[in-house]
């Protein structure tokens, strides 16, 4: 899915490629249905933003809607965020998360990325389930919002939606090009059409510039660039808590206290060589890292074998991400401080990307 192919295909690659096709041409009518309107999309009575991708993988989604969430609340908006709770016990039924002051369901329940949302979303409730339509009858019925916030809903084209915001991995913003599964891409690179806008994530603070491939596919549609800064916060090893009450620490961006710390870590995302990569630039001795399957559910085996390392290897620290640490629902008990790493979403010109929000509402 990754591969260059700088040697030419493999024979694996070639049976991969019309996997590929096949799913390419499924997607493509798919595509066409929805243009001629023989596949219809369902309105509701208010504002929807989806922020979505066209790729599998770890885009920023989940950290630009809290931000969108927040800077439109900041706006006098009433916002309600909707996300489908993958491999969330309500996933299909749907539910209420969080109503803005308290939360609901727990991350088994919801999944790890609305329970996150609904933790660090003061007085923005979150609602999941697979039907969008349905869940947003459910926000709407329960806090008439304004605005609904769809989390990963580029693909989902039965509801209709004002502002659809696609989210592009500067690095590799379309893989190798190739559809699942030869490649990463969920769509065809020419569904860009359908955004009003694409931001480029996980970009440099210093690079300002747009890549002449993403400003030629574009079609004219405005171009955003984000970077990530992170946070952390700290949960003692003999302290006494709660999941919800642990994401309510007090985060720090001060990472200088991790410089030469012996380090164990682990991750269960889309990037976790990725976030590897990022430990690195804290400055702290990585001893050893267990990477895990993107929404892995963690056994308390799992636990007793990073604790294992983290005795074994004398280490000072776990770290860890926020998504994980939502998905440990307690079943830990290591012999050292736990650092939960969170992401923040920064856009780069920041007014530019309010405006633009703002006139197409």
């Amino acid at each position: 899915m990754y591969s260059e192919e700088k040697t030419g295909p493999s024979f694996s690659g070639l049976i991969l490629s019309v996997f590929s096709a096949i799913y390419g041409t499924l997607i493509r009518i798919r595509d066409i249905f929805y243009r001629r309107g023989i596949f219809s999309q369902k309105r509701l009575s208010c504002r929807v933003i989806s922020i979505g991708n066209i790729t599998v993988g770890g885009t920023g989604k989940t950290p630009m809607t809290i931000h969108l969430a927040g800077m439109l609340t900041g706006l006098g908006y009433k916002i309600v965020v909707v996300s489908r709770g993958y491999r969330g016990r309500v996933e299909k039924k749907g539910g209420i998360v969080s109503n803005g002051r308290e939360i609901l369901m727990g991350p088994d329940s919801s999944g790890d990325e609305p329970f996150m949302m609904a933790a660090r979303l003061n007085n923005i409730p979150v609602v999941v389930g697979q039907n969008r339509y349905s869940a947003g009858l459910l926000a709407i019925r329960n806090f008439n919002p304004d605005i609904l916030l769809l989390d990963d809903g580029f693909q989902h084209r039965k509801l209709f939606r004002d502002i659809d915001l696609l989210l592009l991995d500067s690095r590799r913003p379309f893989g190798n090009f190739h559809l699942i599964p030869r490649g990463v891409l969920r769509e065809p690179v020419d569904s860009i059409d359908r955004a009003d806008s694409c931001i480029l994530t996980k970009s440099s603070s210093r690079d300002a510039g747009i890549p002449d491939e993403i400003k030629n596919i574009s079609k004219g549609h405005p171009v955003f660039t984000a970077y990530n800064a992170y946070y952390f916060f700290k949960i003692n090893k003999d302290g006494v808590s709660t999941l919800t009450a642990d994401f309510n620490n007090e985060p720090s961006s001060d990472f200088s206290c991790m410089a030469g710390k012996k380090v164990v870590a682990f991750s269960g995302i889309a990037g976790n060589d990725y976030f590897r990569k990022t430990l690195s630039e804290f400055k702290c001795d990585l001893l050893e890292f267990f990477g895990f399957q993107d929404h892995y559910r963690y056994t308390v085996g799992d636990m007793e074998r990073i604790s294992k390392s983290v005795r074994d290897r004398r280490a000072e620290l776990v770290m860890t991400t926020e998504k994980d640490f939502a998905r440990m629902d307690g079943k830990f008990n290591f012999p050292v401080d736990i650092i939960v790493v969170g992401v923040k979403m920064c856009i780069k010109d920041e007014n530019s990307f309010k405006e633009f929000i703002l006139s197409k509402l």
